[in-house]
């Protein structure tokens, strides 16, 4: 679906985009995250056309982005991380000016609006847009970028903003639209929403590519596994207590063994066995700042 080969990008002397190759997935969600400044929303702009590489090649759906712009950017939807509506158009009168800016015939178009409108559970369609909450706001935005039923969707900080019940459904509506046969590439600084929702999560620092993979392989190279076992004996013993109970932790699983062979042997009471792995932040954090989680 998109494919970045060898994509350089300069504004006079500060180097933005350095060198990045990076693939996206036909039915996939690939989340792109970094610090401020590491190149995610030039790469966003590239892959939109909305920008020129100064080197390199962006390809979308097999066809070169600087070439076929025109004709490829009619199967991409955008979000922008700030979307200002005209306030003074209620929510039909907005949807439908842009229905017909894509050239939707009237009936499709209106039917269009219904089906995303009710998707996205948003009753207010005859409240004007200045008059709707952010949530509301963020709502019809999305709406707006699915009118011309688009393949690719390119997601600035789709959450931004947002509380948290409304940013919940947002990703679970996404989760929808994958399902539906789209591809969704996003950037996010909510990193618990980027963990729950995408297929693979690519990583940039200063520009360059830091690392590109599932979630799973992401922890098993980077991340730290703990298994932990919590009972109780009558007895005193010399293990860490958590809320009453005994608690044994190991990183690796034959200490657990062990343990647990110990806690059978004495009769101690079992009360919870469980594996704690790194979270997609504490693997962040240590690849952006060196330190250990």
């Amino acid at each position: 679906m998109i494919e970045l080969q060898n994509i350089t990008k300069r504004y006079q002397t500060t180097l933005a985009v350095d060198d990045l190759n990076l693939t996206v997935r036909d039915g996939e969600i690939m989340g792109l995250i970094g610090h401020n400044g590491a190149g995610k929303s030039t790469t966003l702009k590239m892959i939109l056309g909305l920008l020129t590489p100064t080197s390199g090649q962006v390809q979308v759906m097999g066809r070169d982005m600087a070439k076929e712009s025109t004709a490829l950017k009619r199967f991409i939807g955008y979000l922008p991380e700030e979307t200002p509506l005209y306030e003074t158009m209620t929510v039909t009168e907005y949807l439908m000016f842009f229905a017909d800016l894509y050239r939707l015939p009237s009936q499709e178009a209106a039917a269009r609006i219904d089906t995303l409108l009710d998707s996205l559970q948003l009753a207010e369609r005859d409240r004007r847009t200045g008059e709707l909450s952010k949530g509301m706001k963020r709502k019809v935005a999305i709406a707006r970028t699915l009118l011309h039923d688009p393949t690719l969707l390119v997601l600035d900080e789709p959450n931004s903003g947002l509380d948290p019940l409304t940013s919940f459904f947002v990703i679970n509506y996404l989760k929808r639209l994958r399902a539906e046969g789209k591809t969704i590439l996003l950037s996010a600084h909510n990193l618990f929403h980027v963990e729950y929702i995408c297929d693979r999560v690519t990583i940039l620092k200063d520009g360059r590519l830091v690392v590109c993979d599932s979630m799973d392989a992401i922890r098993q190279s980077l991340g730290r596994r703990e298994y932990e076992v919590y009972f109780r004996s009558y007895e005193k013993l010399e293990y860490v207590q958590e809320e009453g109970n005994y608690v044994f932790r190991s990183p690796q699983i034959s200490e657990m063994a062990r343990m647990l062979e110990t806690i059978s042997r004495h009769n101690w009471a079992l009360v919870n066995l469980a594996v704690r792995e790194s979270a997609l932040e504490d693997i962040y954090v240590k690849l952006m700042t060196g330190k250990k989680t």
